[in-house]
């Protein structure tokens, strides 16, 4: 009889998120996810792994900028897998949200295009729904009516573009469905209990002290 040795080799890696305002598809996620081998093993994920394990020691140009992408990638493959199995497991919530096609249609549209002048009955449209049954449906599922959520999404996002760079209110507004810089920074100071000017300079000092 032949033993042949065996070589475990683990690969491992850390990725930042933001945690002033988690999305909630992240922040439902439990503290350890564990893929068995017959789902972690899917063509595509596993294809990231190999490309991560070959990257990791290779010195050719551009590996530097490969891998972090492969990162990205490998979160989110990690994260759609298990949100699957907890679909097919008949899980509610997020999990049923990105499997329903009406739902996740909506979802698409707000994340993608958040300066549109959005209507429950608009969204209701493009997701194929009466919009009573749209908004019951989207509410069950993601645990907030779809204005709320879209409330929430457009004022992550201005967080984010306030304390990424220095463009104007009345710029940020707009890329985030207001048309006015008053009425923006009115939904702002709502939703962060500052005002977006305050908010932007306290990241900013946070930043700076994290940085010095």
């Amino acid at each position: 009889m032949i033993q042949a040795d065996l070589m475990t080799s683990m690969l491992c890696g850390s990725h930042y998120l933001d945690d002033i305002r988690p999305h909630p598809l992240i922040a439902a996620l439990p503290d350890v996810i564990h893929l068995p081998a017959q789902i972690g093993g899917e063509s595509r994920l596993q294809s990231i792994v190999d490309l991560l394990g070959d990257g990791m020691g290779d010195r050719a140009t551009g590996s530097s900028a490969a891998v972090p992408a492969l990162l990205d990638l490998l979160l989110l493959y990690i994260v759609r897998t298990w949100y699957r199995g907890q679909a097919e497991q008949g899980r509610g919530g997020w999990a049923a949200a990105l499997r329903d096609p009406a739902i996740s249609t909506a979802l698409g549209l707000i994340q993608s295009s958040p300066a549109t002048p959005w209507t429950a009955a608009g969204l209701a449209a493009e997701a194929g729904l009466s919009r009573a049954t749209f908004a019951q449906r989207f509410t069950d599922l993601v645990g907030s009516p779809p204005l709320t959520y879209l409330t929430w999404w457009r004022m992550t996002q201005a967080g984010r573009l306030l304390t990424r760079d220095d463009q104007p209110l009345s710029a940020i507004a707009r890329q985030v469905g207001y048309q006015s810089a008053f009425a923006f920074s009115k939904a702002f100071k709502r939703e962060f209990a500052v005002s977006p000017t305050a908010y932007r300079q306290r990241q900013g000092d946070a930043t700076r002290m994290v940085t010095a």
